[in-house]
């Protein structure tokens, strides 16, 4: 082990931190010091080769940070700050993570344990305020407590359904002593991560299946936790039955498969929210059927036999009333699964995919993606840059229009490449997760796709990206509004459009102040150029996109309407 020299050794609270952090392969820290956490800073210092550290320009940088590399290696992402401000800054980085099921481990420095309560300089009670956004949390006041409390930490982030843990450490518990050991934490009394497989479960969920005439694949954000890839390419081809995807079930299966069916959702494509509300059988796996995939619940699949395959039994039942549950992580339920479904054919249902493929390829598709004239979209930047990396890059989105352009017209060839606030919609995500993506990949290109609006709450991310030399590619689509919400401004307010339009800074200038190469695409017919310097940068490179100001991303499904109910226009 790499600390086993330590064993038995006197160290402090601080260097048992480290110790314990190597002990679980953890090689990236994405943080900011303080005061609170300043012994923890000191002991780093000494480990600073094996334990490298990304200074962040703000702890929410920390958390989005950590929560991109954590997507992209599956690895548990790791944050260390200070007490205080430094700690409450981390709040929406942790629920971005609990709500879209990310591993990490969020390390807070805290007043010494004296202290506690007495509304000491920069203390706040970080494990309440963090209760309802985590999955565990906990406060350290003793420095013999460091390494199990670390280890139960890492254990409960990454087993069972993923998310983001809290570790609060007093002060003197950095400067206390303990005699130094490790054990990894492997199980713990009345926690069963991974519910075992109910075979009569899975042998019905087949016998469903096998008599289906119009089955439908949902794929959700499980699948890629799990590593279900496989499998659900073996069940969907075996069974011939097509697959829609949810925003964070992208990249699951290949864009450009025959039974690719697209993306479900408000801005998803037609296709598959109207057939969900015309198969037989619905096979959602790892998904929580939120408002955004079902629209009006009472018109939901109505028609449909539901199987749910999900390892949270919190999300059974929960939103949509299911015929058949599973509960399971999906790799092992889809692995059981294929020993019973049967070899089929559905070409007539599947067929009856394509004029509404056709509908929406003619009507939305065809005129925003290719233009000939006019302001440049959203649309053609997007799939211009799929043609250039041929959907091999690590793509990451800040949230907003350009958001679902990116999901609608980015062909994702592998999985684990998209990257992206979905439950929570977190605007400011873009610009560090991709730090944290790129870092946790730098064997491939990670491209970022950000609108102006989201830019500006982390812009002071692009520091990060200069100390620590982190090669992303930032694209900017600059349509000088809150895109989005000038978008239901349009549709729903009359075009009321109340403090949506944005005078913002010159970015080019703002991104050059940085030390990054930026430049200003204004004209189609400059657009490949530009984007072939980009790309073919080796250093961060920034290219600002001036889009159409009043585009509106389609398709889309009002709220409170039924997925039925897909407005192309």
């Amino acid at each position: 082990m790499a600390t086993a020299s330590k064993t038995g050794c006197t160290v402090t609270g601080s260097e048992a931190l480290m110790l314990s952090l190597l002990e679980e392969g953890v090689d990236v820290i994405f943080g900011y010091p303080g005061g609170a956490i300043m012994p923890v800073y000191d002991a780093l210092y000494d480990y600073r080769d094996r334990l490298r550290h990304i200074l962040v320009r703000h702890e929410q940088g920390a958390a989005h940070a950590a929560d991109g590399y954590a997507r992209v290696t599956e690895k548990v992402g790791v944050c260390l700050v200070t007490s205080g401000p430094g700690a409450t800054n981390l709040i929406t980085g942790l629920a971005n993570a609990m709500i879209d099921s990310v591993p990490m481990v969020c390390i807070t420095g805290q007043v010494a344990s004296p202290l506690l309560g007495s509304d000491a300089f920069q203390e706040t009670d970080v494990v309440g305020i963090s209760m309802p956004v985590t999955k565990w949390n906990a406060q350290i006041t003793s420095a013999e407590d460091v390494p199990r409390v670390i280890a139960r930490a890492f254990y409960l982030a990454k087993t069972g359904r993923p998310g983001p843990v809290l570790v609060d450490i007093t002060k003197d518990a950095q400067f206390g002593e303990t005699t130094w050991s490790y054990r990894k934490c492997t199980r713990l009394r009345s926690y069963f991560p991974y519910p075992k497989v109910k075979l009569n479960e899975i042998q019905e969920a087949a016998r469903l299946i096998n008599q289906s005439r119009k089955p439908l694949i949902l794929a959700g954000h499980g699948v890629l936790i799990s590593g279900a890839q496989d499998q659900l390419m073996e069940l969907a081809t075996r069974a011939d039955i097509p697959v829609a995807s949810t925003l964070l079930g992208l990249s699951a299966f290949p864009s450009g498969h025959r039974l690719f069916a697209g993306m479900l959702g408000m801005h998803g494509n037609f296709a598959p929210n109207v057939k969900t509300n015309e198969c037989d059988v619905l096979i959602a796996v790892g998904l929580r059927f939120d408002d955004r995939i079902t629209g009006r619940l009472e018109s939901y699949a109505r028609q449909a036999k539901i199987i749910h395959i999900d390892i949270d039994p919190a999300e059974i039942n929960k939103n949509v009333p299911v015929t058949l549950s599973v509960v399971a992580d999906a790799r092992e339920a889809l692995s059981t699964l294929l020993s019973y479904v049967k070899e089929n054919r559905h070409t007539g249902w599947i067929d009856t995919f394509g004029s509404f493929r056709t509908e929406e390829e003619e009507t939305v598709i065809r005129p925003n993606r290719k233009p000939v004239n006019g302001q440049i979209k959203m649309d053609e930047v997007v799939h211009r840059v799929s043609e250039m990396t041929q959907g091999e890059a690590v793509v990451v989105t800040d949230v907003g229009q350009h958001q679902m352009v990116a999901a609608r017209y980015y062909m994702f060839q592998r999985p684990g490449s998209f990257v992206t606030s979905g439950g929570l919609g977190t605007m400011g995500f873009g610009l560090p997760a991709s730090i944290g993506a790129k870092i946790g990949r730098p064997d491939r290109d990670v491209v970022l796709f950000v609108g102006d609006g989201g830019f500006q709450m982390t812009i002071q991310e692009l520091g990060t990206i200069t100390q620590s030399k982190v090669p992303v590619k930032i694209i900017l689509l600059n349509n000088q509004f809150l895109g989005m919400v000038r978008q239901w401004q349009d549709m729903f307010f009359r075009k009321r459009y109340s403090f949506t339009e944005l005078q913002n800074p010159d970015f080019v200038n703002v991104a050059n102040a940085y030390g990054i190469h930026a430049e200003r695409c204004i004209i189609r017919e400059d657009l490949d150029e530009k984007l072939d310097r980009l790309l073919a940068s080796d250093d961060s490179s920034f290219l600002e996109v001036m889009v159409e100001p009043e585009h509106n991303v389609f398709p889309m499904i009002p709220t409170g309407e039924s997925v039925s109910n897909v407005r192309l226009e």
